[in-house]
């Protein structure tokens, strides 16, 4: 590869390490496919079954080559193209000028063959835009460089592993990271039962290779419920809530150790990389001048403990739809506020903010009670014991009536500053420069309470919460998207 930052690339092949990497990712289709030979083979003998599954792994490494042999990239002055295909060919032209970024990931393998994948993200769509998997680290770094047009002599950042290095790598200092009893920490607050229907499903999945059936585990379950209604008591409901709450504890620190294990991001000059995960480790850099909002989180629990959740909202380079790229998972406010600085935006401020209207409890009622309403009393038609379920309306009714109380905005000297929410609260600071579009809305029943609701899109947004400003008076909406949109201007 020439130094220079636009000297083209040669038509180059992915490293040969990967071709081992997706024979080996094939591997369990292959041996999903054994009983099928073993009763081809069957009478004929071990050696007919040995030599079924050799030839079917030689078949699959042979086209596992050729299609490493037929996959080429080249980095042209203006466009990286990439060519695939065995026998229907392909050629795709990605013009330099709409990457957005480029991130480097490590799986478990790649990691075992000393390899990294390379991730092209053009923020035209919720997927990458190009994928190289396989090349060695170097080669990765070198190909970042030449896609964001840097010269690899003056990349601030080097490699996670140290294979490559860079004379400004000095530069870029770490300004927050995780250590592992943070990361455990983190997985207590993010408590998940999802894990347990995977369990479940994988003891589904290798029921052919147990000597249980689904049967015999009917039949146990009866026999437990009727013991249950024999024997139940107030000790035994708790010891299954115990499991339950055991169970979903540790599969939410064993989902964060494998997502933020070695959590660090360093700022160097305009970019900040981030590196993470235990047995998947990725390596993203996010372009300070791709920053388009910063969103602060605070979750029930993390939020009473003064812990935080820190996510900058970009033009590219994430693998979360909503475009968000996480920046701090838990942080203390002192560390949100230190990366806010960093990335050049104004710090979020609570005391100069305002309420929505007094119509947005109202509504909120409105809009939450009657349906629950309805149902508990088509219910009690059925039994007298649903008009218990009245008890639940109590709760929705205390957030319809907070809602107001955590949801306040400002426009601030450079930024909308908007804070919503009561049990997950969320605080958004948005430049003005990076205000897209300015929409004005009122619904019916808003019309009706003198209310409206400002919405705000910035570049980049694809869902997971935007910073609009819901139910305020109607001339102070007006007077709130006029303001915005001559700041804008």
């Amino acid at each position: 590869m020439s130094d220079g930052a636009n000297a083209e690339i040669g038509a180059r092949r992915v490293h040969p390490g990967t071709i081992a990497i997706d024979f080996l990712r094939r591997a369990p289709q292959t041996v999903i496919g054994l009983p099928a030979i073993a009763g081809w083979s069957s009478g004929r003998g071990l050696g007919w079954i040995l030599l079924a599954a050799a030839v079917v792994g030689a078949m699959t490494l042979f086209f596992t080559w050729l299609g490493w042999r037929r996959f080429t990239y080249t980095v042209a002055p203006n466009e990286l193209v990439i060519e695939r295909g065995v026998l229907s060919r392909s050629r795709r032209s990605i013009p330099l000028e709409r990457i957005q970024d480029v991130s480097i990931e490590r799986k478990p393998l790649a990691r075992l063959f000393g390899l990294a994948e390379v991730r092209v993200e053009t923020g035209g769509g919720e997927s990458d835009e190009a994928v190289l998997d396989s090349v060695s680290v170097s080669e990765a770094e070198r190909l970042r460089a030449a896609l964001r047009g840097h010269n690899l002599e003056v990349d601030m950042f080097s490699v996670a592993e140290g294979n490559v290095h860079s004379p400004e790598s000095a530069v870029a200092a770490t300004i927050f990271h995780m250590s592992l009893g943070r990361v455990m920490l983190l997985g207590l607050f993010g408590f998940s039962l999802v894990w347990i229907a995977a369990l479940f499903g994988l003891l589904q999945f290798f029921d052919q290779f147990l000597d249980l059936g689904w049967d015999q585990l009917r039949d146990w379950a009866q026999v437990a419920e009727d013991e249950v209604r024999a024997r139940f008591s107030l000790a035994a409901a708790l010891i299954v809530a115990g499991i339950a709450l055991v169970l979903g504890v540790v599969s939410g620190v064993v989902r964060a150790l494998l997502r933020e294990y070695g959590f660090t991001l360093r700022a160097g000059t305009g970019r900040f990389r981030r590196t993470r995960g235990l047995l998947t480790r990725t390596e993203v850099v996010v372009a300070m001048r791709r920053i388009q909002l910063a969103m602060i989180q605070r979750g029930p629990l993390r939020g009473l403990f003064g812990w935080n959740a820190l996510s900058f909202q970009t033009l590219g380079g994430s693998n979360d739809p909503s475009g968000r790229q996480a920046m701090a998972p838990l942080a203390r406010e002192h560390e949100v506020a230190r990366i806010v600085d960093a990335a050049g935006l104004p710090p979020f401020e609570r005391l100069p903010l305002r309420r929505v209207a007094a119509g947005h409890v109202i509504r909120s009622l409105l809009l939450a009670l009657p349906w629950p309403a309805l149902a508990i009393g088509a219910l009690a038609l059925v039994t007298p014991l649903a008009w218990l379920g009245l008890l639940l309306l109590i709760p929705m009714a205390i957030a319809a009536l907070l809602q107001r109380r955590f949801h306040r905005y400002a426009l601030r000297h450079t930024s909308l500053q908007v804070m919503r929410g009561v049990i997950a609260q969320r605080d958004w600071i948005v430049p003005f420069e990076n205000v897209q579009v300015v929409t004005l809305r009122a619904s019916w029943l808003q019309r009706r309470l003198g209310i409206a609701s400002v919405l705000v899109d910035t570049a980049g947004a694809g869902g997971g919460g935007a910073p609009d400003v819901v139910d305020i008076n109607l001339p102070e909406a007006r007077a709130l998207a006029t303001g915005l949109v001559e700041r804008v201007g």
